[in-house]
This record gives structure tokens, C-alpha cells and sequence, in this order.
């Protein structure tokens, strides 16, 4: 039986999931909440890593050495900083970078990491397998592409403009890269998935907590909609 895990950032995020499943077993590791589930023939282990790329990989690195998972998802909501991008859209990483990430003093491009690169690629299993379902799902519009982490909070237009026009991203947000990065190091199949739940305008904060919900909402469903087709796959 294959077995998923699924790190969310935030308690909304982790929730919204939670309500198409049933948890059968709770506990704890390193002050980590872990749940189980099965949905179908799929395995599935949730855990909230709290914000932030350091909080996101020592996670991550928990999970995979723990329960020995097949893949791992990233699944919550982020900033839109392309104007092909309205609030409640989902965005498929299909490659990842740490836009904060600067070691240009070494001769090297911005968001470059040792013995990483610059861009982190999702694996093409899960990227068709979410392709799949989410393009035979109406209410939903869905885009693939650059996803940017970095640990800040993007407010400033100006911001979100420089990173979408030095990394050609999407979107950005505080976790998935770093994910993407453990993952990689450790050869597990990886994928970033997010919902669009504010646009950097100066005033996004008050987008954010008024979206914030509805978003998770809509990339928890998008999610369900994976693990079954994983469990017709398996």
C-alpha cells in the first residue's frame, strides 16, 4: 500500500483536508501532531509544519525518515504575484526556487543553492496525475508553473513584481521550496500545490484573512480529488 504524506503550513489549511477524510490514529513526534487516514488503498499521514522554510524542512525530513513515506505533498495557499492569477486559483509547482535564498557575492545567480541549483523540479508522476484531476474539474481554473518561498510575507507590489520577473514564479509563499529541496535530497517524489488567496497590493493582508479559508477549501478539494486517482493508480 502506497503511503502519502501531506505537510501544510497552517491549522486552516490542514483542516480543510481533514474533513473529507477520517482520522484513525494520532500522535506525536518532536512536538509534531501526525494524523492518519486511508482513503481507498492510500495511506495517508497529514502533519503541520507551522510557517516558514526552516519549520517546513525539519518537518518534512521528520516525516520521511519516520513513516517511510512514497510521496509528499505540499498543499495551502499563497500570494499571486502573475497577472494571470486571481484569488482562488491553484497553482501546480512545477518547479520550485527560494527567491530569498543570495549567495550572487560567490558569482552565482540569485536563489542558486550548492549542490541544488537554482530550481528544485517537481516530480512528472504526481504533476500529470494533479493535471489529470484538476482539468476534469470545472469550477476550477488551475495553472502550472514557478513557485517562489522565501520566509517573508509578501506585501510590497514592487516585490512581487521582481520576483515574478527574476524567477518567471507564479506565485510565492514560505514553505514549498525548502520542501522541494528535502525531498529532493532525499529522492522522494515530490509536489507544491496552491491556492491563490491574495495578490500583493500593499493591502493584501486583509485579502488574505478574508480568503484565507475559502482557498484552503478550494486546494483541499483538489487534493481529495489526487489521492483518489493515486489510489485507483496503485
Amino acid at each position: 500500500m502506497k503511503k502519502v504524506g501531506i505537510v501544510f503550513a497552517m491549522e486552516e489549511e490542514l483542516n480543510a483536508l481533514k474533513k473529507y477524510l477520517t482520522i484513525t490514529k494520532e500522535y506525536d513526534i518532536f512536538e509534531l501532531k501526525f494524523y492518519e487516514s486511508t482513503i481507498n488503498n492510500i495511506e495517508v499521514v497529514l502533519v503541520e509544519c507551522g510557517v516558514g522554510k526552516v519549520n517546513a524542512a525539519r518537518t518534512t525530513q521528520i516525516l520521511i525518515d519516520n513513516m517511510k513515506v512514497d510521496y509528499v505533498f505540499n498543499i495551502g495557499v499563497a500570494g499571486g504575484v502573475s497577472t494571470k492569477l486571481s484569488v482562488g486559483d491553484i497553482v501546480l509547482g512545477e518547479k520550485l526556487v527560494q527567491h530569498d535564498f543570495d549567495i550572487t557575492a560567490f558569482n552565482h545567480e540569485k536563489g542558486y543553492i550548492p549542490s541544488v541549483g537554482v530550481y528544485v523540479d517537481t516530480d512528472l508522476y504526481l504533476l500529470n496525475i494533479a493535471n489529470e484531476v484538476l482539468g476534469g474539474m470545472s469550477e476550477v481554473n488551475y495553472h502550472r508553473g514557478i513557485i517562489a518561498s522565501g520566509d517573508i510575507f509578501c506585501t510590497e507590489s514592487k516585490m512581487g513584481e521582481k520576483i515574478s520577473n527574476k524567477f518567471n514564479a507564479l506565485c510565492v509563499e514560505m514553505e514549498g521550496a525548502s520542501i522541494a529541496q528535502v525531498c529532493f535530497l532525499s529522492h522522494v517524489p515530490f509536489l507544491i500545490i496552491r491556492s491563490i488567496s491574495d495578490v500583493p497590493n500593499n493591502n493584501n493582508k486583509v485579502t488574505y484573512e478574508e480568503f484565507l479559508i475559502s482557498s484552503c477549501d478550494v486546494v483541499a478539494g483538489a487534493m481529495k480529488g489526487i489521492l483518489e486517482k493515486l489510489s485507483e493508480e496503485a
